[in-house]
């Protein structure tokens, strides 16, 4: 069994992002993994200033938002699953910010790099080629933190909320779930 966090990072209610991850943690809780979602677009997290306070507080970051809130959870991770709508090329800045103050993650005393396992579940523009920044951002960041990169779904031509639903990529992403 797996502790798995799955992040997601669209503001918009049941949209096509979060229905990816949902799909997962169906697929994923059927086989007992123990599942923690968040949410960023839901949270206060403010982006890293790089003022190396890291854990000068008793807490992973100085700043007094929800960041510090949920790094338990990512810290006992085995798995994290990245949820996203793709905004300009990348990451939405909510999903941005929290990736960012991984940097104080790094710096406690509980492994953080070469611990876990990550995937990517993203969606939205018409063309595959868009896709090439985040795909590219998310495995350079694998890749850094000496995670188990275990792949990516692009599910493209999903702009509109419940495109998902007709593609038939939920069933694809529910079987990774799965298999995990």
């Amino acid at each position: 069994m797996k502790n798995i966090v799955v992040i997601t990072g669209s503001p918009r209610k049941n949209g096509n992002s979060e229905r990816m991850a949902n799909a997962f943690i169906k697929g994923a809780g059927s086989k007992g993994h123990r599942l923690t979602t968040i949410s960023a677009a839901e949270l206060n997290i403010q982006g890293c200033r790089a003022c190396d306070g890291c854990y000068k507080t008793g807490h992973p970051c100085v700043f007094a938002d929800d960041f510090n809130h949920i790094a338990p959870a990512l810290l006992e991770a085995d798995v994290i699953v990245f949820a996203t709508p793709l905004y300009w090329f990348t990451f939405p800045e909510q999903i941005k910010a929290l990736i960012d103050r991984f940097y104080a993650l790094m710096r406690g005393d509980i492994p953080f790099r070469g611990t876990k396992e990550c995937m990517l579940l993203v969606c939205g523009a018409d063309e595959k080629a868009a896709f090439a920044g985040i795909v590219k951002t998310y495995e350079i960041m694998a890749d850094y933190l000496k995670w188990k990169d275990r792949g990516h779904v692009i599910a493209e031509k999903t702009e509109e909320k419940g495109d998902v639903d007709k593609t038939g990529i939920l069933d694809e992403i529910r079987r990774l779930g799965e298999e995990i």
